[in-house]
């Protein structure tokens, strides 16, 4: 495994992390997953040099915090742990954003309970909330570090404005966004600024929620409580538009003898140092596959025939639905 710097914290994290929220949450029911399997996997991270392990407190209402802490208390030394708060879920089920000074403290508190941790290494604001200013919820979050239970801060598709704001406060480690061959919206702004700060940024979904690692998707065959039934881009017509950008890339991974999943973590592993995908797995087979991408280097040549894919290549659909969209800070 190869390491990055995270942000200018001098902290080395794998250069592929371990994204954790299928375990618990999103795709398909509490009663589809294997905990004995999920609990192999991130074992299994850690024998295979994956040390940047990302959860937060949302994922299945805390029981992704949970089931991490069967591991961390015994491994807790070998983890750099990043956890999000600011997510609440209403009565009817929706949800909304908190990024109230009061709630940053108390949710820090209660992620701390469920890790069975003393520190959170990385501590992000899961969005930014409209109703309190950014500089409010950093700073409340910056006093978090200086009670010694979070090392470094972080955000979650933040925008630019937002991310200078915060950046003023307290040093910003790291932007969590999504960012894939199927998503680049940031590549214009908010990727220079990361690298002019010092910022890393940590690629969620870099394989575009598994778009990536099929050339066919059949979404009868998604499970009826699985959240991609939801998005846009997996909607009929879209999706199978949205996978001819897979098909393109078939012939060069088969060249370089890896599979499209692989070569796109290649891809996004050679934008930038300051860049950290974190795909998300619930199977060691796919963990291993997706640490493989690490050996994978590739040459200017490539890179252009894939940028030359990616300009002729239309996406179908927004990334979210309209509800999460919203609470993306642009």
């Amino acid at each position: 495994m190869q390491y990055r710097i995270l942000g200018q914290t001098g902290e080395k994290v794998s250069a592929i992390g371990l994204g954790c929220m299928g375990m618990s949450h999103a795709y398909g029911s509490a009663e589809d997953r294997d905990e004995q399997e999920s609990l192999a996997t991130l074992e299994y991270a850690l024998e295979l040099g994956i040390n940047f392990w990302d959860t937060a407190d949302m994922y299945g209402k805390g029981t992704n915090e949970e089931l991490l802490s069967k591991v961390l208390a015994t491994k807790r030394s070998q983890v750099f742990l990043a956890t999000k708060f600011g997510f609440k879920y209403a009565a009817d089920g929706s949800y909304y954003f908190d990024g109230s000074p009061a709630y940053v403290k108390a949710a820090c508190e209660a992620s701390l309970h469920r890790l069975k941790v003393d520190v959170i290494d990385l501590y992000y604001a899961h969005r930014v909330d409209a109703n309190v200013p950014v500089e409010d919820m950093v700073g409340a979050m910056a006093d978090l570090v200086k009670e010694g239970k979070v090392r470094y801060l972080g955000l979650s598709e933040a925008g630019a404005a937002s991310i200078r704001k915060a950046q003023a406060v307290h040093p910003i480690a790291a932007l969590q966004s999504e960012y894939s061959i199927f998503t680049r919206d940031l590549e214009k702004e908010i990727l220079p600024l990361t690298r002019e700060n010092g910022i890393s940024l940590v690629a969620y979904s870099p394989l575009g929620r598994g778009m990536s690692a099929a050339t066919s998707v059949d979404f009868s065959q998604l499970a009826e409580n699985d959240f991609r039934r939801n998005l846009p881009r997996f909607q009929e017509a879209a999706l199978q538009q949205n996978v001819q950008l897979v098909q393109k890339l078939e012939s060069l991974a088969k060249d370089r003898q890896c599979t499209t999943a692989q070569l796109s973590l290649a891809w996004l592993l050679a934008q930038g140092d300051n860049i950290v995908p974190i795909p998300g797995t619930k199977r060691r087979k796919y963990l291993r596959e997706n640490a493989a991408a690490t050996d994978i280097h590739l040459t200017a040549n490539e890179l252009k025939e894939i940028q030359d894919i990616l300009s002729s290549t239309t996406i179908a659909g927004e990334r979210y639905a309209e509800q999460m969209l919203k609470l993306v800070n642009n």
